[in-house]
């Protein structure tokens, strides 16, 4: 590494260079001319929507190598304009974070550990189990005839990592299959 000298200091090269302001290169050091963005050595960008709250902000996704780098809120959406709320802004941790379960897990009742199951079986237990719990408390009618057309077995509690068109899907399917419990965690 070389040695400064007095040369070499900033207000110097401001005076004796091209920059008597000190607002351009006077003032930038070879390390700060050698830093580039995280983003510039993206493979690629892909817009997004943040999945927190119902309000939708626009997100640029960049990845490299099969794995998100970066999050930044997308300045072409007329509804966030470039902007993220702390928790829109790092949610690249949703995607890269070491607690992530990636695969499927169960553990069976008054078991006490868990099992990976493949994703094929889950569903099946899980629709399984959801037609089975219609069936049992379905109720026609009431007492005095009115009919219910209802299941008191299931019940829905959406999370607030689901958007507006996921929820939609998600209220419209349950009541289809009957059920009247439906709940968000955003409003509780």
């Amino acid at each position: 590494m070389a040695r400064k000298t007095f040369l070499d200091w900033p207000v110097i090269r401001q005076l004796r260079g091209a920059d008597p302001t000190g607002r351009g290169t006077a003032v930038t050091s070879p390390r700060t001319r050698s830093t580039m963005p995280r983003t510039a050595e993206a493979d690629g960008v892909v817009d997004s929507v943040c999945p927190y709250c119902a309000v939708g902000c626009s997100q640029r996704v960049f990845h490299k190598d099969g794995r998100v780098i970066n999050i930044e809120g997308n300045p072409d959406s007329p509804v966030s304009r470039g902007r993220l709320c702390p928790k829109g802004a790092a949610s690249e941790q949703l995607a890269n974070s070491y607690l992530r379960q990636t695969k499927v897990r169960y553990r069976r009742p008054y078991g006490t550990e868990w099992e990976d199951l493949d994703l094929d079986t889950a569903m099946d237990m899980i629709a399984d189990r959801f037609l089975e719990a219609r069936r049992k408390h379905w109720e026609d009618e009431d007492e005095q005839g009115n009919p219910l057309r209802r299941t008191m077995g299931i019940a829905s509690l959406g999370g607030a990592t689901i958007d507006n068109e996921e929820n939609y899907l998600i209220k419209k399917f349950f009541t289809a299959a009957g059920a009247i419990q439906m709940e968000n965690q955003a409003r509780i």
